[in-house]
């Protein structure tokens, strides 16, 4: 028998966004889901409910819609979406985001092969304004890959979980080890591959799940357990470094509580592949940027030769140059390079590999 899929969305703002979220849903030919939505008190409430109430009249008993009687914040609505879900399994998706065709499907046979598996990582692509001009793709590995439970898978999952939309868990096992600890971080999701992974397995699907839609607003710092590291509707050097702070802390933190020793690997891959954090704020006079790649470095990034090449390159030649060389590499290996070592856990058995849903 089939899994079901609660696809959950935490909503705030972006109220003219949603309809194309669930038309991307709603065109999935996999059919044993929910859509699950959680408002957090944002000013477009009215708005989102009316979409809402729209769609669960065209699509009758597939949507749940809810609303949080305060901003719970990013992680404080993860955990209610988790807790609130009926599915056997949990897909989170951005409100801005899409969900690629054939999705569902291709989850549900994966997860149909493999029932120990706890957490799906997927490819996604990135687009501006229609996901059929893609700026970048998101690919990890050649081939659909099966994890082992333990260190390694956590240290693979854990960066690369950081974008959260067509992530995949088992919601039993997540609402199990819910947590308040991590608020105000941003990044629930990874505390949550952390956890799971130590236990379970874990499984990369090739397949493009979902789109990001790149050029948004920065949405966060509105709740209390975000305010004093996000400023809303901007990208400042302090919400960037409290981010990497966060990130670290929940490598450290599960590591001292369970034993298991993730927190220099993590650290080393997360340097391999920092261009992203530091790209973000390169475009600043110099003197800002250099002062923000010491707070970066400071967290330890120094220690990782890679962290070094990127911050010259983005001062030589800047960051619009170097964003079209690692679009080429990209393109060229169809996937992200593979920097340091990555675990890429195993091949799935003979005959399981396919590029798509059937």
């Amino acid at each position: 028998m089939s899994n079901s899929i609660s696809v959950c969305i935490p909503a705030y703002n972006r109220a003219t966004l949603l309809p194309a979220l669930l038309d991307s849903i709603f065109s999935q030919k996999y059919e044993i889901f929910e859509i699950l939505i959680i408002e957090d008190n944002s000013p477009d409430r009215m708005q989102i409910a009316k979409i809402a109430e729209q769609y669960a009249a065209r699509y009758p008993g597939k949507i749940n819609y809810r609303e949080n009687d305060c901003n719970l914040g990013y992680d404080g609505n993860l955990r209610r979406l988790i807790e609130t879900a009926r599915g056997d399994y949990v897909m989170f998706m951005g409100n801005d985001d899409l969900l690629a065709a054939g999705a569902l499907e291709a989850i549900s046979e994966s997860l149909e092969k493999y029932q120990e598996v706890a957490v799906v990582l997927r490819s996604y692509a990135s687009f501006y304004n229609d996901p059929i001009e893609v700026v970048q793709t998101f690919r990890y590995f050649d081939t659909d890959r099966y994890f082992s439970p333990g260190v390694d898978a956590i240290v693979t999952f854990f960066r690369r979980s950081v974008f959260i939309s067509g992530m995949v868990f088992n919601r039993k096992a997540a609402a199990a080890c819910a947590t308040t600890q991590f608020d105000g971080t941003l990044l629930y999701q990874q505390y949550l591959v952390c956890r799971l992974l130590s236990e379970s397995a874990g499984y990369y699907l090739m397949y493009i799940v979902s789109h990001h839609r790149l050029g948004g607003i920065p949405d966060f710092g509105f709740s209390a357990s975000e305010s004093s590291n996000y400023t809303p509707g901007e990208q400042t050097v302090e919400s960037s470094v409290a981010f990497m702070r966060g990130m670290l802390r929940i490598a450290k933190e599960f590591e001292q509580s369970s034993g298991q020793p993730v927190y220099n690997k993590i650290l080393r891959d997360i340097g391999n592949y920092s261009y992203p954090i530091l790209a973000i704020q390169s475009k600043r006079p110099v003197k800002e940027f250099i002062s923000y790649v010491r707070k970066l470095g400071a967290l330890g990034l120094w220690r990782v030769p890679l962290f070094h090449v990127y911050v010259v390159g983005l001062l030589i030649f800047g960051r619009t140059l170097c964003d079209g060389l690692i679009t080429q590499l990209k393109r060229y290996y169809g996937r992200a390079p593979i920097l340091g070592d990555v675990y890429g856990g195993k091949s799935p058995p003979e005959g399981a590999f396919r590029i798509g849903p059937r």
